[in-house]
């Protein structure tokens, strides 16, 4: 064991409770002397769980209760890390309990070698039958595993919804009547569902009904946790402060608490004797047992203070992710609280100096490369973010057609980039130093045409069919004209025309604007490490990287082969793995750019976007949440004009939380009309007031508005949003 001093303070309930929590680096305990002990160190830890087995004869030891009772039921601990499920039957001895769990791999890159880390695959929740403490349930983004032998052996149940990832929570029970199991898991987009293993063909049944729904969709909003107690099975949703309990014979949820917020969060339920516990944003709440029928008359209240006081007086710099709260008695039915997700109870500010703060509170605009080449072109921009009270801007310096737009001092990097028209960088950032403006250099990471013809197309995505450099494309059938004729067809676009079974048909085939490099390439990742490292060192505030994802566009994507997948990775273990490679070579903040959905919902569905994986690694998230990009009846409730407003608040927020507060939040605000329906309508200044309006409402840090032809007249200045509010 390894002991940390610390004062010995404010130990208010020592004789009745003590405390056990996790954090980044561990587990601890406080023991006997009030000295900080070391439980376990073998990673980040996010849940603590006893398991309490019936009385023997052996006379078994509460932690911090030095009393012993023969009559006292076998205590054991397991916990979630970051590193799978480990168990201890005396808090001090740990095994794993991984067999039958995937695992994820991860590709290092160092002075031209690569090496690989094997590790569990990221585990969302972990719970154990109440009634069966052998019997456990515990989920990774895209599969249900289910252990009858107390995790030492986990059989796989799949999932619900095979048409993107996105599980959150996970719970199981013995109906006692029958003797049979029942596992239930949730699914971000899609759900609570169940399954019966035990019985021959099983398969998920939803079971949503009564779930407050997310506006305008048909699916609810996402529960983040379901809990098995004596008292019945619960659900909270992630994103409004709702519970519900489950009517088990009619299949359905009813409310038994909400506050009517517009949006919260509730998490990590916890049943206690006569108590239902919960954390949401600001706080650890209790409600009474049993609930009344009419969900308004159950009164949440705040933790005790003595319990609150054993988390607040936690020793050490680290915030807990989690704790378990145990009662210091010889009761066979003393308590065990196991709060997770604590971060919700987080209100310090940003450390100062901190990368975070440095990004922190910056709205700008992206400003056209082309359109800071000289004094001249660069005065209207300069003009703009001094009216509209902006500091902040984005410009690319790898663009989207794998160009250089500077001329780097680096000449390895013309190995695989061209430079076009670059511009003069130590001038530029001279200039924006000298106004105060934050500079972020943008690059384009994965979508590479450059890169991906150098050295016959040896880093590109490649066509398994036609055996040669990838490219995605659509048809679309197409009568064809008389005799003599033609079709009208741009010319900027890559097209043929293709016979069909019909005479009086063809098909034209149109490739997109787009040539992929293998996102699994170390080679890759090294070269835009590379490009970022000399961005920085010549004077970015910050390096932002885009297409950080996999193609998702095309007819013949199943075609797309990834030459430099390494046995055991998936999408998820490339861009961790090329995150991981440039954050320990970028010291700069690092933001992101990902699709409005990906932000919305916790999955990464098609293109390796995961905010829960991007978030220990970069600094600023920015979602394209372009009200235009949503479907076009998405959040359009009375009044639709207030869409944009509704999209950003919630969009930003819910970003937020998924990435557990861990980034700030930096949406794209869409400052260009498209010829869709809701734009056609309701476009206009007002239309990009409204998502500023939103992102302010939110309380995250800052905005950068999109156009890509740099006209920006509709950007409001601060007046009108403040004035509007």
């Amino acid at each position: 064991m390894v002991f940390l001093p610390f004062k010995a303070e404010a130990q208010s309930s020592a004789s009745r409770w003590s405390i056990i929590w996790g954090t980044d680096a561990g587990l601890y305990r406080r023991d006997r002397n009030g000295r900080m002990e070391i439980l376990w160190s073998g990673g980040k830890v996010n849940k603590i769980l006893q398991i309490s087995k019936a009385p023997v004869n052996t006379g078994s030891t509460a932690p911090g209760n030095s009393r012993t009772n023969a009559n006292m039921p076998v205590l054991s601990w397991m916990i979630l890390t970051d590193q799978g499920i480990w168990a201890s039957g005396n808090l001090k001895d740990w095994e794993e309990r991984n067999s039958g769990l995937p695992e994820k791999v991860i590709k290092e890159y160092e002075e031209g070698k690569k090496t690989f880390i094997t590790s569990v695959q990221g585990i969302k929740d972990f719970e154990i039958d109440p009634g069966n403490p052998e019997l456990m349930v515990c989920a990774v983004k895209d599969s249900v595993f289910l252990s009858r032998t107390g995790g030492k052996s986990w059989e796989n149940l799949g999932m619900p919804n095979y048409r993107s990832n996105g599980i959150k929570a996970t719970a199981v029970t013995t109906l006692d009547n029958e003797n049979e199991i029942i596992v239930f898991c949730s699914h971000a987009i899609y759900g609570v569902y169940y399954i019966s293993p035990g019985k021959a063909g099983a398969r998920w049944i939803e079971v949503s009904d009564g779930f407050e729904k997310l506006e305008t969709t048909n699916n609810p909003d996402e529960i983040s946790d379901i809990a098995v107690t004596k008292d019945g099975i619960y659900a909270s949703q992630s994103f409004r402060r709702r519970l519900y309990k489950l009517d088990w014979e009619k299949k359905n949820w009813n409310l038994v608490w909400s506050d009517g917020s517009e949006f919260g969060i509730v998490e990590s339920l916890a049943f206690g004797r006569n108590r239902l516990r919960f954390v949401q944003d600001g706080g650890i709440f209790e409600l009474s047992l049993p609930l009344k029928l009419n969900a308004s008359e159950n009164k949440p209240a705040q933790l005790p203070r003595n319990l609150s006081d054993l988390i607040k007086n936690i020793p050490g710099n680290t915030k807990p992710n989690c704790v378990l709260l145990l009662e210091n008695s010889n009761q066979p039915n003393s308590e065990a609280i196991s709060l997770s997700e604590l971060w919700l109870t987080n209100n310090s500010p940003l450390p100062k100096g901190s990368r975070l703060a440095l990004a922190a509170d910056k709205d700008g605009i992206y400003l056209p490369v082309n359109h800071a080449m000289d004094s001249g072109s660069l005065r209207p921009y300069l003009e703009i973010i001094g009216e509209r009270q902006l500091n902040m801007v984005v410009i690319d310096m790898k663009d989207d057609y794998g160009r250089l737009r500077f001329t780097p001092e680096n000449q390895e990097l013309t190995n695989f980039g061209r430079v076009f028209r670059p511009v003069d960088i130590d001038t530029l950032l001279k200039d924006m130093k000298e106004r105060g403006i934050f500079t972020v250099a943008r690059i384009v990471v994965f979508k590479d045409p450059e890169a991906a013809a150098k050295v016959g197309g040896k880093y590109a995505v490649w066509d398994g069919s036609d055996n040669k450099p990838w490219a995605g494309y659509y048809d679309t059938r197409l009568k064809k004209p008389p005799s003599g004729q033609t079709h009208e067809i741009n010319p900027s676009l890559v097209t043929t025309i293709l016979p069909t079974d019909d005479p009086d048909f063809e098909i034209l085939r149109t490739w997109y604007d787009e040539k992929w490099v293998d996102p699994y390439s170390e080679e890759i990742w090294n070269y835009n490490a590379s490009v970022a490292e000399e961005l920085c060192r010549r004077g970015f505030d910050e390096i932002q990287f885009d297409y950080i994802r996999f193609p998702t566009d095309g007819l013949n994507l199943g075609d797309a082969r990834y030459r430099w997948r390494e046995a055991g990775m998936d999408m998820d273990s490339a861009i961790l793995s090329f995150l991981r490679h440039v954050r320990s070579r970028v010291k700069a903040p690092i933001s992101v750019d990902i699709y409005g959905a990906n932000g919305w919902y916790r999955t990464g569905a098609r293109t390796g976007q995961e905010v829960e994986l991007f978030a220990p690694y970069v600094d600023v998230i920015c979602p394209m949440y372009y009200p235009s990009h949503f479907e076009q009846d998405f959040l359009a409730h009375d009044p639709p004009e207030l869409r944009p407003y509704r999209i950003y608040y919630q969009g930003t927020r819910r970003t937020f939380f998924i990435a557990r507060g861990k980034v700030i939040v930096r949406p794209w605000a869409q400052a260009f009309y498209l010829n869709v329906s809701y734009d056609r309508k309701y476009y206009n200044a007002d239309y990009v007031r409204l998502q500023a309006e939103g992102v302010r409402a939110a309380g995250n840090g800052g905005l950068t508005y999109w156009n890509n032809s740099g006209r920006y007249d509709d950007i409001p200045i601060p007046a009108e949003i403040t004035a509007r509010r």
